[in-house]
């Protein structure tokens, strides 16, 4: 699983670039979990001990208020994630060095030999972070809850061209979950690619129509994955705009029955 959503701080940027543009990889699966960050040190540590701080970026900055108000000489420094924060934190504390400490979960302490110095120091309440599961093959079947995650690249940087975007999923009446930019990395300034998660699933014939018709006007889309939406129950609007969707498509095939041969 890797974080994709936080909602203190949004996007999860060095995951979304890494399935955008290192990766050929699909959403399996995603779940949203409550986030409570700890500070982590070697038993008998104390605040006024550490010097430095380890932790994935999005962490810290989740916590920076609480890190500049309470620590703020430590150095920072970053992790691959909070669980190798910990680790490392366990690792060199026993081989001797003092003043380190993680960011990380509580359960993270008794996994790595650590003790709790400071609870739930996030700079705001209901912390929230959405994972997801990635794999290298398989769409998973739809369940009729699901979301379709899509990267859409624009032909070029002119007026109106995010509107008519959205205006595909407007008009089918789809739901997007997220929308952000993120640079293309190949252009200059103001060359920027969107970043959708819809409701629906590519088994489905909205959400199908919808990427047909982006990539034929749009300069590249890149299917990220339709996978379980997390929670119980699908979007009654949703299953609504299906069920008209439906009724026009026989509409327009009964229509057709009437052509002369």
């Amino acid at each position: 699983f890797v974080p994709i959503e936080n909602s203190i701080e949004g996007t999860v940027n060095f995951t979304q670039d890494a399935l955008i543009f290192d990766y050929e990889l699909l959403i399996q699966r995603e779940v949203v979990l409550d986030i409570e960050h700890c500070l982590l040190a070697a038993a008998g540590t104390t605040l006024s001990d550490i010097s430095v701080v380890l932790s994935i970026p999005v962490a810290t900055a989740q916590c920076s208020a609480w890190l500049r108000d309470t620590l703020p000489n430590a150095d920072v420094q970053a992790a691959n994630s909070t669980a190798d924060a910990a680790r490392s934190v366990g690792e060199r504390s026993v081989a001797g060095e003092k003043g380190l400490a993680a960011l990380a979960p509580a359960n993270a302490a008794e996994l790595y030999g650590l003790a709790v110095v400071a609870r739930d120091i996030a700079d705001h309440a209901g912390n929230q972070t959405r994972f997801v599961l990635v794999s290298q093959h398989g769409i998973p079947q739809p369940t009729g809850h699901d979301k379709t995650g899509i990267v859409v690249f624009q032909r070029a940087d002119e007026p109106g061209s995010l509107i008519s975007i959205l205006q595909e999923f407007a008009a089918r009446r789809i739901n997007l979950s997220l929308l952000s930019s993120r640079p293309t990395k190949a252009g200059g300034l103001g060359d920027y690619c969107f970043i959708i998660y819809a409701d629906g699933h590519v088994g489905d014939e909205l959400m199908a129509d919808v990427l047909r018709d982006l990539h034929t006007k749009q300069g590249g889309v890149k299917f990220l994955g339709s996978y379980p939406a997390a929670g119980d129950q699908a979007h009654t609007a949703r299953e609504h705009a299906d069920a008209r969707w439906q009724d026009a498509d026989d509409w327009v095939a009964h229509l057709r029955t009437q052509i002369r041969d």
